[in-house]
């Protein structure tokens, strides 16, 4: 038996200031990239989050987003950021131990940037915070007076792990992707499995293999105009797939409880 009605996905939400007013925000393009997997459903970076549990009982996936703010480096005993860092704390307090809890539930989850960091971050792994200050490393920051066309432009190759879900998902051994951040992982998590790295051996996508549901990070924007990208329209199928399988599973459990 399967649910008529489409997964619930839920989109993690920043705390910004917008003019006066505290606000709860989220860009439009992970709102239409998660209605391509469900029914979105935002959820506010509040100072007291709800608890877990009962949040995933109602949601079939997550997409934890981007953000113009970097993890606060104290969840992984990193060095504390230059003055002038963007951070948002109330986020932090609901995406990392949301992630943990996603990932032990068997909750989709896709996460992408700051999310794709948050997951390295929630599951015990470090970050780069100036990757670009680093010796042997690209600039991947985007060019900050650039159009969106050019800041979302593909920006250089990853090459792909073989064996991984990447493989599974039929993708290229090498495709293009847009650069659009500082940070980036410095130890991977324990769990995590590298999917693909860029040029400079940065790591660019992970999963987890042993995880009960589908678990995935990338650190370009396969959001935007995902549509129109091969690479990126096959990992919201993916990420899709998950989420309706979940929402099956689940309604076939409340039909017989």
């Amino acid at each position: 038996m399967t649910t008529n009605a489409p997964p619930l996905i839920g989109v993690s939400a920043c705390r910004q200031q917008v003019g006066r007013n505290p606000s709860h925000t989220v860009g439009d393009k992970y709102v239409e990239a998660a209605a391509f997997a469900g029914t979105p459903l935002i959820l506010p970076a509040r100072d007291m989050p709800g608890d877990a549990q009962a949040l995933l009982a109602t949601l079939d996936g997550i997409l934890f987003t981007g953000s113009p703010s970097n993890v606060e480096p104290h969840h992984y005993n990193g060095a504390p950021s230059l003055e002038g860092t963007r951070h948002d704390p109330a986020r932090d307090r609901l995406t990392l131990p949301l992630l943990q809890a996603a990932i032990k539930a068997g909750v989709p989850v896709f996460c992408i940037c700051r999310g794709f960091q948050e997951l390295n971050v929630a599951l015990g792994g470090t970050l780069h915070q100036r990757v670009h200050e680093l010796p042997g490393f690209l600039d991947h920051r985007e060019p900050q007076e650039a159009s969106l066309e050019v800041q979302y432009s593909p920006r250089h190759a990853v090459d792909t792990a073989p064996g991984g879900l990447f493989d599974r998902l039929g993708l290229a051994t090498r495709f293009e992707v847009n650069s659009l951040h500082s940070q980036g992982i410095d130890r991977l998590a324990p769990g995590l499995r590298v999917e693909a790295r860029a040029p400079d051996g940065l790591i660019e996508a992970v999963s987890m293999a042993d995880a009960p549901g589908f678990v995935l990070g990338v650190q370009w924007h396969p959001e935007w105009r995902f549509a129109e990208n091969p690479v990126s329209l096959r990992l919201f199928e993916a990420f899709r797939e998950a989420c309706t399988a979940r929402a099956e599973e689940v309604g076939m459990r409340r039909t017989n409880a």
